[in-house]
């Protein structure tokens, strides 16, 4: 009787502070959001290094694009079950793509989506320097570690629900605002 009492679950509502130690689901898709946004953009990171500062703005909004991308994606396989998995698979692809931008030096503009996503992969010769290692070390394995180990609140079906098709209204308008403002070329 006690392992199935510990074994459905119903155990954790008996030690205290569970629920306040475990990370709101939406806490994690707005940090691996950011990670995704900001953190892997090459464009992002050249822009600085170079002291360009007027194409900064373009930088920034391409970010803002990743990350409201990465957090509609995350919030709709937000489910307990699904989230850990799906933000792993978008971690290691936003590294993979950031090493093959770099090491290509592919330009970080208009064109680049043009090439399509294969371009975007570091190809099997660049595999074995010493940067795609490194890279997908910082960019990939560092905040996997993280999201690994951090604990998810566990909520509710109707809750979990509310949190997801908030998450994913308010990255699809980020999504859109920032969709707009790249296409539109006013930046």
């Amino acid at each position: 009787m006690l392992k199935l009492f510990r074994s459905t679950g119903y155990s954790s509502i008996l030690v205290p502070g569970e629920t306040r130690v475990a990370t709101h689901p939406g806490w994690l898709v707005l940090g691996l959001s950011l990670w995704v946004g900001f953190v892997c953009n090459v464009g992002l990171w050249r822009v600085i290094a170079a002291g360009q500062p007027e194409h900064l703005r373009a930088a920034l909004t391409t970010g803002v694009f990743a990350a409201a991308a990465t957090g509609t994606l995350l919030s709709l396989l937000g489910w307990r079950r699904t989230f850990k998995p799906a933000a792993t698979v978008c971690l290691v692809m936003a590294a993979l793509a950031a090493c093959g931008i770099w090491l290509q030096a592919l330009p970080f503009d208009t064109r680049l989506m043009a090439n399509g996503l294969r371009a975007l992969l570091p190809s099997w010769p660049s595999l074995l320097r010493w940067q795609v290692p490194a890279l997908v070390a910082v960019l990939a394995l560092l905040p996997l570690l993280w999201l690994w180990s951090t604990p998810l609140r566990r909520l509710s079906g109707p809750s979990q629900l509310a949190v997801n098709a908030a998450g994913m209204a308010i990255g699809g308008a980020v999504l859109l605002a920032s969709g707009t403002l790249l296409a539109s070329g006013l930046l």
